[in-house]
């Protein structure tokens, strides 16, 4: 029997049905499409198909507009009549990271991606627009973003497909609800590599991770702003791809370790049964929990985030990770090897917490009177024990050793970090530290620790920040 989204549930002893019902929320509509580029080739795009996904739409039905502007690409939808904006979003892609690798400047590849949307009553005009390159003309802010793509929807052309996905991921858990989706940030885990048998694993694993992000601040003080919804479709076997170790499963979210070469990081490259499995279920934001031990995760904003869920550093990388997914935060280390081609250029990013600018960063309102900009700190001292740190840790993946030797590393350099950071003069200070964005030089964060730095527990200043805007954004 398939799986549906009923009337919400009594959750903590609130009732989320008021005695004043809101009105129904619309559907949700999906366009999925193709994307292509690298090598030679010119970058394209290619309509694949329009779904209605069965979970109506989570968030509030009337016009939207990006006001954040972050990311690589982003989205506008408008009445193709009248062209009044209902709705846009911005968004990072696996296209974009793979464009800054090496293979991308080789050959071509194409990747599929969506965009989502409340279902229109007439047809929409679909643009994708792409973040200008470094040093392009903009006239105004606005202008920031080129079109790259324009395709027409019709909400009633006999090609949108109404049909329920394959395979049904089965019943939808209420994990923690607070209200109606449309007034909420609709947080879905789901589960990849988890078989029928283990469901009850895959519940207390989600049910962990929940009170993890609610215990660090800014989403402790905004717990009440989200909805946390649960799905584990099942597999035929426990785990996920390494293919580093010749391990390939068919598991239903596709989920696999070495994303580009990386061994750590874990994406999932199949978005027609990722976007099949969560459309089930209300969400804004999707955390795809692996069963899995090995140290990994990913995430790209507004597309996913992943975690090895049975880690002994799983609470670090799950919140990490989700800062990049939800809130756009940037990599602010950068000792650890990664897949990508540093830029030629030292552009200004477009992530919140990083800067090419110290003496006037994006957050300058945050800094203190008498805060030196760029702000010292001991950077001698990290680098040489992070990267020997580095080394060590390469050299227990090379060996293929325990991963409680590689949780052993970890655990020695958090110590460490605990013992320089709380000495550094300017800590828990907002100002602008070298390093940062994989960049030794050139780049700065905000203050000298945070969860986008190190193993740390909590969020720096001008994240926090960042966060709360985002939820912002969704909570109504």
């Amino acid at each position: 029997m398939r799986s549906t989204v009923l009337a919400l549930p009594v959750v903590a002893g609130i009732s989320i049905v008021s005695a004043a019902q809101p009105p129904a929320a619309p559907r949700t509509l999906r366009v999925d499409y193709y994307h292509t580029g690298g090598g030679t080739a010119p970058e394209t795009f290619a309509l694949d198909a329009v779904v209605v996904e069965p979970a109506p739409w989570p968030g509030p039905p009337g016009p939207v507009e990006d006001t954040l502007r972050y990311g690589a690409y982003g989205f506008d939808v408008r009445d193709s009549s009248s062209t009044q904006l209902l709705y846009s979003a911005g968004f990072g892609s696996i296209y974009d990271e793979w464009a800054t690798t090496e293979e991308a400047k080789a050959v071509p590849r194409t990747f599929h991606e969506s965009v989502r949307f409340p279902a229109p009553t007439a047809p929409v005009t679909l643009t994708i627009r792409k973040r200008r390159a470094p040093g392009s003309p903009a006239a105004s802010a606005a202008s920031e973003f080129s079109p790259v793509w324009t395709v027409t929807v019709d909400p009633k052309d006999m090609f949108v497909d109404t049909a329920a996905p394959e395979p049904d991921p089965g019943a939808v858990l209420a994990l923690e609800i607070h209200g109606d989706p449309a007034r909420k940030v609709d947080l879905l885990l789901l589960g990849d590599g988890y078989t029928a048998a283990e469901r009850g694993k895959f519940e207390a694993d989600a049910r962990r991770l929940v009170d993890i992000l609610f215990a660090t601040s800014p989403f402790r003080e905004r717990r009440t702003d989200f909805n946390v919804w649960g799905l584990a479709p099942a597999s035929r076997e426990s785990g996920i791809s390494r293919p580093s170790q010749g391990i390939h499963r068919a598991s239903p979210v596709g989920a696999t370790y070495d994303a580009f070469g990386s061994e750590r990081y874990v994406l999932t490259f199949d978005n027609k049964a990722f976007r099949g499995l969560a459309s089930y279920a209300p969400y804004d934001v999707v955390e795809i929990v692996t069963n899995t031990r090995t140290y990994g995760g990913g995430g790209i904003y507004n597309l996913y985030s992943t975690v090895a869920v049975d880690n002994a550093f799983a609470p670090y990388v799950f919140v990490h990770e989700f800062g990049h997914h939800f809130a756009a935060l940037a990599d602010e280390y950068y000792t650890s090897p990664v897949a990508y081609v540093p830029s030629a250029t030292r552009e200004e990013p477009w992530e919140p917490n990083v800067t090419a600018d110290p003496a006037s960063p994006k957050w300058k309102d945050q800094v203190e009177a008498g805060t030196p900009l760029p702000t010292p700190w001991g950077k001698q001292e990290y680098e040489i024990r992070s990267r020997a740190a580095q080394a060590t840790r390469a050299q227990i993946r090379k060996q293929n050793r325990p991963e409680a030797d590689m949780e052993a590393l970890f655990a020695e350099e958090q110590q460490m970090d605990q013992r320089q950071f709380p000495n550094e003069t300017y800590v828990g200070k907002v100002g602008a530290f070298e390093g940062a964005r994989y960049e030794a030089q050139g780049l700065y964060r905000p203050e000298v620790d945070c969860i986008m730095f190190t193993r740390s527990d909590r969020f720096c200043e001008v994240c926090r920040r960042a966060i709360s805007r985002a939820i912002d954004t969704h909570a109504r």
